[in-house]
């Protein structure tokens, strides 16, 4: 008997299948956790604001039993939660953040751990995706930026850019094949039935948010074209699969059959971005190393045509042309993303470092820090604690005070700002000040606007100086007197 064997201590209990080795954390489980909770606290502090109202009004329209048929699977199983639990749009929106959040986080590092294994690119990918961005604040959805996280966890395009980080992830294992399966068909390969969740994975995206559905599915050829060897019919019948049933889900869904307004705000052009992500561009020279390592060696500093086969390449590129092509704005932190997953893998590599790489993270370290203190900070640092003045997300105001008056699916005339993207979301329908209808008896007016004489004043609000009023003779409901309006947006 040898030696080691005598002195082994015998493993006891849960251990002992395991050869007496006690699992650890990753660095990734450890500040994926902590940015979970600290952007959950930031979420849960600012009020809703731009889109929520829009949101939290479909979520009650389906608590109160009317039916949508625009309402995309990410809705009707917000309106069968709220049915289930009671639990109001306001409320349903609060819940779904973290949930969203933790959907977001996992698929980031089940991308990354495609892409590269070792344990530090997650957490750099996680710091790069939410910090690295540009010195101007780029809101709305669709990207992990830490000030428009705190506004957009609830949306719908916080889920669907999770499910496509989780897609693209699963569509790079079974790309590359570097996993082994415990059951396989007769040729050797996965089975379809893997192909087939994978492609309802792509069309639920897709019915969830249009926009990130195009990016998605760009970012799935990419993956596809960048790592599949091996073609043969086998693998053309299971990515054709993908495309089947991708495109099944489309056709069942019928809001997607017409691509709706962007929520992401105007297309401004490749000129209007460069205060919002120009920071991101640090990722470049990573790209570049991918794309001459993938091509091998280089002519007088020429990349061959094969350096276009690395995924992350093959991704920069087709987003830049959906994006540019099909002018969806929403597409910009998938654009974004490719970059910064470069870099961050680049800057895990072990030491020690050669000097370019060296003069990489130093640039990127500085990129962090400017990209946070010119911003993001403001998400993270409350107003009241804010010793420089950091760019605070916007704090629009409540109108629980007006919506304690008014029952749900009453009428309210009012062309306030707020007060119009806001008030759906208790329910509440609005109507412009020409209707006569007899069931308008509310009016909602700003500090500018004059009472009409057959109103009474119910409540009003201490922050914007709005005025709830009362119609009194609800058979005949004057128009609100034309007044001149400066509302402070």
């Amino acid at each position: 008997m040898s030696t080691g064997a005598l002195l082994r201590r015998a493993t006891r209990g849960s251990t002992a299948l395991r050869g007496g080795r006690v699992r650890r954390l990753t660095p990734y489980q450890v500040f994926g956790l902590l940015f979970w909770l600290l952007m959950t606290l930031a979420y849960w502090r600012v009020p809703p604001c731009c889109e929520a109202g829009l949101h939290a009004a479909a979520v009650a329209r389906l608590r109160a039993g009317l039916t949508d048929t625009a309402a995309s699977p990410y809705v009707l199983a917000q309106g069968a939660l709220a049915r289930l639990t009671g639990l109001t749009g306001w409320q349903l929106l609060r819940v779904c953040g973290p949930l969203n959040l933790l959907v977001l986080l996992t698929g980031l590092a089940r991308l990354v751990r495609v892409l590269t294994p070792r344990p530090w690119a997650p957490v750099l990918a996680l710091a790069f995706l939410s910090v690295l961005w540009g010195t101007r604040p780029a809101w709305g959805g669709g990207s992990l930026a830490l000030l428009p996280l705190t506004g957009s966890l609830g949306y719908p395009s916080a889920f669907a850019l999770g499910l496509t980080l989780w897609a693209w992830a699963l569509t790079g294992a079974r790309a590359r094949d570097l996993r082994r399966v415990r059951y396989v068909g007769p040729s050797g390969l996965r089975s379809l039935s893997g192909y087939a969740a994978l492609g309802l994975m792509y069309g639920t995206v897709a019915l969830i948010d249009p926009v990130t559905g195009a990016g998605a599915a760009a970012g799935a050829v990419a993956f596809v074209a960048g790592w599949q060897r091996g073609w043969r019919c086998a693998l053309w019948g299971r990515w054709a699969l993908v495309c089947t049933v991708a495109a099944a889900a489309l056709v069942f869904g019928t809001h997607a059959r017409v691509l709706p307004a962007s929520p992401y705000g105007a297309y401004a052009g490749p000129g209007g971005w460069a205060g919002q992500c120009w920071l991101a561009l640090l990722g470049l020279p990573a790209l570049w190393r991918r794309a001459r390592r993938a091509g091998g060696a280089a002519v007088r500093g020429a990349v061959r045509p094969a350096a276009w086969c690395d995924p992350l390449v093959l991704l920069f590129a087709l987003e830049c042309l959906v994006l540019v092509c099909g002018r969806l704005v929403g597409l910009l932190g998938l654009v974004l993303l490719a970059p910064q997953c470069a870099l961050a893998v680049e800057l895990a590599a072990e030491r020690p470092w050669c000097r370019w790489r060296r003069l990489l993270g130093w640039a990127a370290a500085g990129g962090v820090c400017l990209g946070f203190l010119a911003a993001q900070a403001g998400a993270v640092v409350p107003r009241s604690v804010d010793p420089v003045g950091f760019v605070q997300p916007p704090r629009w105001p409540s109108y629980d005070w007006a919506a304690r008056h008014i029952g749900p699916g009453e009428a309210v005339v009012t062309d306030a700002y707020y007060a119009l993207r806001l008030l759906p979301g208790y329910g509440i329908d609005l109507t412009d000040g020409h209707d006569h209808r007899p069931r308008v008896r509310w009016l909602l007016l700003t500090r500018q606007e004059r009472l009409p004489a057959e109103a009474v004043v119910v409540d009003w609000s201490r922050r914007t100086g709005e005025v709830l009023a009362r119609l009194t003779r609800t058979g005949d409901t004057s128009p609100v007197p034309p007044v001149a309006r400066s509302v402070t947006r």
